[in-house]
């Protein structure tokens, strides 16, 4: 839920009372005509009714970077004088409690009936409940739709002003046939602002950086942010990948209002680096094989009729260069799989009100408004243009995907939901958030010869939704040959790939859960899931007289710990797995909550708790075991409260800190204490037991002097945890944390004997007179080898999903299954720990058997495997745990997430300081 909190600070208000000040806002102006809006688009006429820019909020579009509270208000002020044809809705609110709005935008007879427009696109949605005909009839009357999709990263300023400018016109426009048509023929929806804390971030930096006049110096302060920069959310998130994994309440919100009325175009209006100049569809290779061609070629439309107003307008624009359709998960990607046709659109940024360009050109905040403002009004006449078109090819879209799920090997995906209850629940749960149908077995049954429990998971790829299941649960989706051909020729001519993002996103495997196939339909009883369906919890014996057991290895049981420690409930934990004496089998890490350890109120507290987490808690009246250790023994260590503190600021990776706060104090539910790292270097840090530093070289934040006091801190019984690129920086000499190093790149030609090494390898030791022995180049392959770099770092690699083999004996990994899955981005590759230092504790899997998903160079392949993936290494009192990949990237590996709970709860435990 919202923080609702005063961080919309009085420091923002302040800042937006400059805009009414008329002799501080002067000097921060544009140099910008006073009839700016009529100049956006030639000959414009508007009425005098609706309100302009200037009227409402005091100046002229483009003057000044509008905040999130004057966007609200003149979108209010629009929908006070234009309510038979625009109607403002709220979809949400953000982390730090700023609205979040969209608008609709149609002629008043279908703005009086936009809930019988949402009806029958849902109607249209179904092609099993509305036929062919029936289909026709309801083309014939219903608008296409356009949904404009603005500002998802806060610094890249210029849409929401686009946003204000193309309500306006659409609203004032008189005698203008394109906006005459756009209205008779289309419903225009607007989300002006999709991310507003980021982009409070950025417009309070700007304005309390900017001098007496703006600067187009690249150089200058407002045109370089500080950390953690405006594009993020409140935890960080960059939003525009938020959209498998809806973490986020901005993302939950815009999707639930979109799957209510199903746009047949959506575009999200981006910004790029400010030499570029203008990027519309069609998009680049590869795209996703389970979007459909008349998806691709009615992008081709919109690139079109874009590139014809462009063309007018003198704008210089190109096409299928880069940002490829094939990740899924993406604003403008996502709508592609309920049927739409979704398209990105960046625009070279300003940055704030003017940018120097490399060729000496100065780019203005009001050109890259103008040009956003340009492309919307051009996609909403496509939208109209094509109306019977886009509405006929949405229904076949569903018609298609209902056939193709029938026809699929891959027909049902089964969740059993036996290996981890909680992780089942919530996939199954974000997939009806997603519009997916969903249903949960109310009997034990069977599906292609496996016999399943009661409670399984069952979802059909023979729905509307279909294809959207079969790309996000399919272990295995496949950029097409050519394209990666075209990868591997690069990458031997040492070229830059071309695979824009990760290629590798099954839900299952990130969640670790799982998942079967059937080629059939599933007959058996059953119930629909809805999207906030609760996990059921549930206590056994509530009026235990000895103890309350946990089953650990599930993020019920890890919400079942946090929400005892933070009610001062003492929790022990068993590093090794037990029996009771009633024949009853407990994992390790199963929690033991003793009834006299504890308050007289416990067996309430522990009810209360198991609702509010979907626990499963067995009550004993006997602390005899029969395998396994007692409850007592040395074997069961008690659980602490860890006060955690995390490394905040530069050098950190923004987006590594914003995701692992988010998942400690969102996910576990545990407060999570954010300290610059460069005070770390000299912080008295006693008070705390965990410390994590996110992803981030840091060398010259902390330097010898910081190590050293990390190292005496980790000493005296503190546990720090370093992850992806801060393990690569703990391992380093300087800083002498963990016993690993970094390797390079491995070449079996670098290893060969002398013997066999090229004739030429001395050719190119120098004489004094700067002089070598000539020598023969026989082969391409012999070229390459001559100018390979021996210092290099293995081939980057963009994102794939690989199996990680887990160490079952040790008390780290309790509860975690014997392989999970692991995101890989990046290159770093580290020595496994020598058993004198340490202890490898998870590590990747052998070259044939490494590769979950995604596609991945081969020689990365044969490198990784064995190689450390989590390393536990013993100091003084404390410990040291390095990640050598990042585990809470993007917010989406639910499967790591018990070893992430172990590393902090488990090892605080373990640690052994005076207390």
């Amino acid at each position: 839920m919202p923080l609702k909190t005063t961080l919309i600070a009085s420091s923002i208000v302040a800042l937006l009372s400059l805009s009414s000040t008329a002799a501080v806002a002067a000097p921060l102006q544009a140099t910008i005509s006073a009839d700016s809006s009529t100049a956006l688009w030639p000959n414009a006429q508007y009425a005098t009714d609706i309100p302009t820019i200037k009227q409402v909020l005091g100046y002229h579009l483009g003057e000044r970077i509008t905040s999130h509270s004057d966007m609200l208000r003149y979108f209010e002020a629009l929908a006070k004088a234009a309510p038979d044809r625009i109607k403002l809705f709220n979809y949400g609110n953000s982390w730090e409690g700023r609205e979040l709005i969209y608008v609709a935008i149609a002629k008043p007879d279908t703005l009086a009936h936009l809930e019988q427009f949402s009806a029958n696109m849902q109607q249209l949605a179904d092609p099993r409940k509305t036929n062919k005909a029936q289909a026709k009839q309801l083309i014939k009357q219903l608008p296409s739709s356009v949904w404009l999709e603005h500002s998802v990263h806060g610094n890249e300023i210029s849409s929401t002003d686009a946003a204000m400018m193309t309500a306006y016109h659409l609203l004032a426009s008189q005698h203008d046939a394109v906006v005459d048509k756009i209205l008779a023929n289309t419903v225009v929806f607007i989300d002006p602002l999709q991310n507003p804390d980021g982009r409070m971030r950025f417009v309070n930096f700007y304005y309390q950086t900017v001098g007496m006049l703006p600067s187009a110096d690249r150089l200058s302060v407002e045109h370089n942010e500080p950390w953690p920069r405006g594009r993020s959310n409140h935890y960080l998130f960059d939003m525009n990948r938020d959209w498998l994994a809806i973490t986020q309440p901005e993302t939950a919100g815009r999707i639930k209002a979109m799957l209510k009325y199903r746009p047949n175009i959506v575009v999200d209006l981006h910004e790029m680096q400010g030499d570029a100049s203008y990027f519309f569809v069609p998009a680049a290779d590869p795209f996703n094989p389970h979007m459909s061609k008349t998806q691709i070629a009615n992008n081709t439309l919109v690139g079109k009729n874009n590139a014809k107003y462009f063309d007018e307008f003198g704008f210089d624009y190109y096409t299928r260069e880069v940002f490829d359709g094939f990740y899924p998960g993406y604003g403008d990607s996502w709508p592609t799989f309920y049927g739409a046709s979704s398209a990105t659109y960046e625009v070279a940024s300003a940055r704030g009100d003017k940018y120097k360009k490399s060729n000496g050109d100065i780019l203005s905040f009001i050109d890259t408004v103008k040009k956003h403002f340009v492309a919307s009004i051009a996609t909403a006449e496509t939208a109209a243009d094509h109306r019977e078109k886009l509405l006929t090819d949405f229904y076949q879209y569903q018609v298609d995907a209902i056939e193709a799920g029938k026809d699929d090997d891959e027909r049902s995906f089964i969740l059993p939901a036996t290996d981890d209850r909680a992780g089942s629940h919530k996939l199954a749960t974000l997939m009806a958030k997603h519009g997916v149908e969903v249903r949960q077995a109310d009997k034990a049954f069977s599906a292609c010869g496996k016999d399943y429990s009661a409670g399984a998971y069952v979802i059909d790829t023979a729905q509307p939704r279909g294809r959207f299941v079969k790309t996000l649960f399919t272990e295995q989706v496949d950029m097409d040959k050519p394209f990666l051909t075209e990868q591997e020729r690069r990458r031997a001519r040492k070229l830059h790939d071309e695979i824009y993002d990760v290629t590798a996103w099954s839900l299952p495997l990130m969640y670790n859960v799982d998942s079967n196939t059937c080629d059939d339909a599933i007959d058996a009883a059953s119930h629909s899931v809805s999207a906030d369906a609760p996990l059921p919890g549930k206590v056994v014996n509530p009026q235990a007289k000895v103890a309350y057991l946990v089953p650990w290895g599930d993020m019920a049981s890890g919400r079942f710990l946090t929400a005892a420690l933070r009610q001062n409930i003492r929790v022990k934990s068993a590093d090794k797995a037990f029996t009771t004496g009633d024949n009853h089998s407990y994992p390790a890490g199963s929690l033991i909550v003793e009834v006299k350890a504890n308050d007289t109120d416990l067996a309430h507290k522990i009810q209360q708790i198991a609702a509010d987490t979907g626990a499963q808690v067995t009550g004993v009246d006997s602390s005899w075991v029969i395998k396994g250790p007692n409850f007592g023994s040395e074997n069961t260590v008690t659980m602490s409260a860890p006060k955690v503190a995390m490394a905040w600021d530069e050098p950190t990776s923004s987006l590594n800190a914003g995701n692992t706060r988010y998942v400690i104090e969102q996910e576990f539910n545990w407060p999570v204490t954010a300290i610059r790292s460069a005070q770390l270097a000299s912080a008295n840090l006693s008070d705390y037991q965990v410390l994590i530093l996110p992803s981030g070289d840091y060398s010259q934040a902390l330097g010898e002097s910081g190590a050293a006091n990390l190292k005496n801190w980790v000493k005296q019984g503190g546990v720090l945890i370093t992850l992806d690129d801060a393990t690569r920086y703990a391992s380093t000499p300087k800083a002498g944390l963990i016993d690993v190093q970094q390797e390079l790149a491995y070449r079996a030609a670098d290893k060969a004997d002398s013997k066999d090494a090229a004739p030429s390898d001395k050719a190119d030791e120098k004489s004094d007179d700067n002089r070598v022995a000539g020598s023969l180049i026989k082969s391409k392959d012999e070229l390459i080898s001559r100018i390979e770099n021996p210092k290099e770092l293995p081939d980057h690699v963009s994102g794939v999903l690989a199996n990680v083999e887990v160490d079952q004996e040790h008390w780290l990994t309790a509860g975690v299954k014997p392989e999970v899955v692991s995101l890989v981005i990046g290159n770093d590759m580290f020595t496994p720990i020598k058993l004198a230092s340490g202890k490898n504790v998870a590590w990747f899997s052998d070259e044939k058997h490494l590769l979950a998903s995604g596609y991945m160079w081969q020689q990365n392949r044969k490198q990784l495997a064995y190689k450390p993936f989590l390393i536990y290494q013993p100091t003084g009192k404390g410990m040291v745990i390095g990640y050598t990949q990042d585990p809470t990237a993007r917010g989406y590996l639910d499967g790591l997430n018990v070893m992430l709970m172990n590393t902090i709860f488990r090892a605080a435990a373990h640690a052994t300081p005076l207390r």
